[in-house]
């Protein structure tokens, strides 16, 4: 699990807003991390809770991991990592989280699907996973929020990816644009500056929309700040979305 760095967090608020507009309008600057402003792609993006604590409406502090929406027929899907799901109680995921706020509601988590190569070894070529979501009120959660195409057998560091994520100690988004590199055939890196405990989970997202990584696997993520990691998203990640989004 990635570690905490509480000074580098601190810091990392001081960023100006230039830098973040930057960032999330594309290409440059390329290596910065900053507090994420509030885009539709941002709040396709959520932070993790034990449902207890967000049922009761303990939100500032308690986030643990990050997850984003992604496509799928029945439109109550999200991915994270899998050391995110395995062996967790009953959780809660909250979109666009921000401040102790749940600006699109707190969505309960009804299912999750783990990868063999997790369930079965805690692999870290395996650390993917999927949720399904309860909807609420009639609507599911990427009917209000929408979602990313999850893309698989994509090529490392074909074109540059924003990994929007939720510090341990931060009730913000940051993200951060680079462009991935190959740690080796099954794991991709990127290098970004302030990635602490709690952005585990947080997709890699394309200039085309598309989750092409999820930060984990080697490392449980990365044991430093500055540098994370990703599966290589393969077929093991493709038959793992296809039985998620198939439905009951």
């Amino acid at each position: 699990m990635k570690r905490n760095a509480l000074l580098g967090a601190v810091v990392l608020l001081a960023v100006t807003s230039a830098s973040e507009a930057a960032a999330d309008g594309g290409p440059g600057p390329l290596g910065v991390t900053a507090v994420a402003a509030a885009t539709a792609q941002s709040e396709r993006v959520g932070a993790l809770f034990a449902a207890g604590d967000a049922d009761a409406g303990r939100l500032a502090g308690e986030h643990f991991c990050t997850a984003s929406v992604v496509h799928s027929p029945h439109r109550d899907l999200i991915v994270t990592a899998a050391h995110c799901l395995g062996g967790a109680g009953e959780l809660a995921f909250v979109p666009g989280y921000r401040d102790g706020r749940a600006p699109y509601g707190i969505w309960r988590v009804e299912r999750v699907f783990l990868p063999d190569g997790w369930a079965q070894g805690q692999d870290e070529d395996s650390d993917v996973a999927f949720a399904v979501l309860h909807g609420r009120g009639g609507e599911d959660v990427e009917d209000v929020v929408g979602g990313n195409r999850f893309a698989t057998r994509t090529s490392t560091g074909a074109t540059a990816v924003t990994v929007t994520g939720y510090p341990d100690s931060l009730e913000v988004p940051v993200r951060c644009t680079n462009r991935p590199t190959a740690h080796n055939s099954t794991q991709q890196r990127i290098d970004c500056p302030d990635l602490t405990g709690g952005t585990s989970g947080s997709p890699w997202v394309n200039g085309d929309g598309e989750v092409v990584g999820v930060l984990g696997g080697h490392e449980q993520g990365g044991a430093t700040a500055d540098i994370s990691y990703s599966v290589v998203l393969g077929p093991e990640a493709a038959e793992l979305y296809e039985d998620a989004a198939s439905g009951p």
